[in-house]
């Protein structure tokens, strides 16, 4: 059977949609994290063709260089899992932020301490990310702060007011699901809790925070349903994403949480399981 065999979807409520959300790592970025001439030529026709091209990633801004020059029109994305909406033909300038607030972080860190000793914790804020001695060191930001999280969150410093995007949370060795599991049982009713990452790394936001409800007021902005809306992703994160969009499809390589939430499925990101679908869209459109 060909590649393009192996997609699946369920019927979209709409024949033409109006907008792609697409999740990057493990989705649209090979796992190489660069961007296939075969997607490269499917975003730009999707413009084209007047369909708006979301990118909602779990990444900081910073990290969005490996997509900026694909970005079309709006030049939009969504970034930290919802936290922000930055603007990438603006150098990534962060224009909306959903910040965690320092309270909620702290009572998050103490929660976990308490129910998974051994946590350590990173703090992302608008500025950068900063982390405790323990915390997986971040080598693409060699200026970040290295203290403990309560003195990240609490020290009368410059960056005290700055705003808080997300928590980050690793374990050594409890598993990535069950890290997950245990967290949201500890503090699941003070702030949104995910993992895009296949190591024990959660993701911590402001409660009700996530790909999905920023790419719901994004879309309220532009007057467009969630079943105009096709989405596509691989990772627990995005399966609130999945759920809210009229279509989705989970890649070949998804996480099972996301195939069930998915309507659909398609090929892996190293099979340009994304531009397969777009060209079906377009196809579709075109013999309409």
């Amino acid at each position: 059977m060909g590649q393009d065999g192996q997609v699946t979807a369920a019927p979209s409520h709409h024949s033409t949609p109006r907008l792609i959300a697409t999740d990057l790592d493990g989705t649209l970025l090979r796992d190489d994290k660069s961007v296939s001439e075969r997607t490269v030529t499917a975003l730009a026709a999707a413009e084209r063709a007047g369909i708006e091209v979301f990118f909602v990633t779990g990444r900081p801004s910073r990290w969005m260089d490996v997509v900026s020059e694909h970005v079309h029109g709006h030049g939009l994305a969504i970034c930290a899992n919802g936290a922000a909406v930055v603007d990438l033909h603006d150098g990534a300038r962060i224009i909306k932020a959903r910040e965690l607030s320092r309270p909620a972080g702290l009572d998050v860190v103490r929660a976990l301490r308490a129910a998974a000793p051994g946590s350590t914790f990173a703090v992302e804020l608008t500025t950068g990310i900063h982390y405790e001695p323990a915390y997986p060191p971040f080598f693409l930001d060699p200026g970040a702060t290295v203290a403990s999280a309560e003195k990240l969150l609490v020290d009368a410093g410059p960056e005290t007011s700055t705003p808080v995007l997300k928590l980050l949370a690793h374990h050594e060795e409890m598993t990535p699901d069950g890290f997950l599991a245990l967290a949201k049982d500890a503090a699941g009713a003070i702030a949104s809790i995910t993992r895009s990452s296949p190591t024990a790394l959660l993701e911590i936001s402001a409660l009700g925070v996530s790909k999905a409800s920023t790419l719901e007021l994004c879309c309220q902005e532009r007057g467009i349903s969630a079943e105009e809306v096709v989405a596509f992703g691989d990772m627990p994160n995005d399966i609130e994403m999945l759920s809210w969009a009229g279509t989705s499809y989970a890649m070949g390589n998804a996480h099972p949480d996301v195939i069930a939430a998915a309507s659909g499925r398609t090929v892996a990101n190293n099979e340009d399981g994304v531009a397969i679908v777009i060209e079906r869209i377009l196809a579709d459109r075109r013999a309409a």
